[in-house]
């Protein structure tokens, strides 16, 4: 059985200038979420947006706001996204002292939980949380950045989660992959086992509409011959 493929663009490379128009393209072209990427300086070496941003998108689209905590202590901050208009959020393992607790709080506000695996962070986490969790997240880069290329491991990392999720009747969680994904690799990584595509410059660099339009195109393409 294939999965539901779903094209999240990032808004990290969003031109936040012009952020409600570049909402409008995205929905135009069809996406199925927004992807939120919340970086704090500290577990990342980057700062982008928090709250009051997300708050100011939620007025803007109905479609479903993805928020992605690359942030240290996440549990302390989990209410104010959900209050800002959040409707799934994921918490890094590697800034996790109490996981599942974590997780049953995302959960308590009746939005979808997931939990984020760096390149190098072995899946055993994401296979003991996988029962509590609505999607995983696998990082293709190293977070912190847009625009980085993708590592071609995570491909194996893919099928390895896939392949225990369907062992474990965890099908119906969604894979989520974040990092370098473009029109030219997407097929590859559905193959691996992914369905949650998040892209940034994939798709904010050129026509957005257009892009999001050819990225689902190659993705179901693959998508139907598995």
């Amino acid at each position: 059985m294939t999965r539901k493929i779903k094209i999240g663009p990032s808004l990290l490379s969003a031109d936040f200038a012009n952020l409600a128009l570049e909402v409008k393209k995205c929905e135009k072209g069809g996406a199925d979420l927004l992807h939120c990427d919340i970086m704090d300086g500290h577990f990342v070496p980057n700062i982008t947006i928090g709250p009051l941003i997300v708050e100011a998108i939620r007025p803007l689209t109905k479609l479903p706001l993805n928020c992605h905590l690359m942030i240290e202590k996440p549990e302390k901050y989990i209410e104010d996204f959900v209050k800002a208009g959040a409707d799934m959020i994921s918490v890094h393992v590697e800034c996790q002292n109490h996981l599942h607790r974590t997780l049953n709080l995302i959960r308590s506000f009746n939005i979808k939980a997931g939990i984020a695996v760096n390149p190098l962070t072995p899946l055993d986490y994401a296979f003991e949380a996988a029962e509590y969790c609505d999607f995983i997240l696998l990082m293709s880069v190293n977070p912190g950045f847009g625009g980085q290329k993708f590592i071609n491991s995570s491909l194996k990392k893919c099928e390895t989660l896939a392949n225990f999720l369907a062992q474990n009747k965890l099908k119906h969680i969604d894979i989520e992959m974040d990092g370098g994904i473009k029109i030219k690799n997407v097929s590859k990584i559905v193959s691996a086992g992914a369905n949650m595509l998040v892209s940034g410059s994939g798709i904010f660099e050129g026509d957005v509409i257009q892009n999001i339009k050819e990225l689902r195109k190659q993705a179901e393409s693959e998508n139907g011959r598995l």
